[in-house]
């Protein structure tokens, strides 16, 4: 049976690290979230860091906007901000312009990492990277898949584990024969989003498994990885919930705490 990557608790433990060094240094810091649209999901994630922001001390502001609100409008409240910090909740309605929306975040307070101009790593590679080194797991000479190419989880998370000695692969879920490239992976990072995806046969003995994914099924929120039966099989292997998303919560609150340092 694999050992539980248990990103809960971390997160909590960082989180109270950042409330503490927030009462000592006095900090009177703010983060807006703009919201844009109906996604039930959205609206859950965004008030969840939202109760975190505010219980270690952070003030957080949700803007609301509706699917039928003008991009300009959005736009001019996110260049306007007073706040400490920016983050834009995707996904973003489909008659939005993502890149025009994310792009007017200044690079000072892009602190989710999502546009390339950002000074903060994105949250979510963060996250994983802090996950793995809490629980002793190194990626120096590893090989690593990443099935995820996008820019806010694949590319930069790859580029982290280039950093640290790494051989990484990006594929995503229209890569052919994918199981080819996870069977010889020592660590395989999924975030595509299909319930199931990574199955038992497609790791290799003793791999470590860090699951982004994320799906509703009937109610039930699920991640890319079959976890019963991979977690017979893996030495390490993320829960979903409690895995990742509350690392990428507190990297988020904590990259907003960094701009002090």
């Amino acid at each position: 049976m694999a050992k539980i990557l248990d990103g809960k608790s971390i997160a909590e433990k960082i989180l109270s690290d950042i409330k503490k060094y927030i009462k000592m240094k006095n900090l009177n810091l703010s983060l807006l979230i703009v919201l844009c649209g109906k996604n039930k999901g959205s609206l859950l994630y965004t008030n969840l860091k939202k109760r975190k922001g505010e219980k270690v001390g952070i003030k957080v502001e949700i803007k609301k906007f509706s699917e039928k609100s003008d991009e300009s409008e959005i736009i001019n409240v996110i260049k306007t901000s007073h706040h400490d910090g920016v983050i834009v909740q995707l996904p973003l309605p489909s008659n939005k312009n993502k890149n025009n929306i994310l792009s007017s975040i200044p690079p000072e307070k892009d602190v989710d990492g999502l546009t390339k101009h950002s000074i903060f790593t994105p949250a979510t590679p963060k996250g994983i990277i802090r996950l793995l080194k809490e629980y002793g797991v190194s990626v120096k000479g590893k090989n690593i898949i990443i099935i995820n190419d996008s820019m806010i989880v694949g590319r930069p998370l790859a580029n982290l584990m280039l950093d640290k000695g790494a051989t990484v692969t990006i594929c995503n879920k229209f890569t052919k024969d994918i199981n080819i490239h996870t069977k010889k992976a020592d660590i395989v990072v999924s975030g595509v989003g299909i319930p199931n995806f990574i199955k038992k046969d497609m790791i290799k003995e003793s791999a470590v498994v860090i699951d982004v994914g994320i799906s509703k099924k009937q109610g039930k929120v699920l991640g890319d990885v079959d976890f019963d039966s991979v977690n017979e099989k893996a030495s390490f292997i993320t829960p979903v919930p409690g895995g990742v998303g509350p690392m990428t919560i507190a990297m988020l609150l904590e990259n907003i705490v960094n701009k002090t340092r």
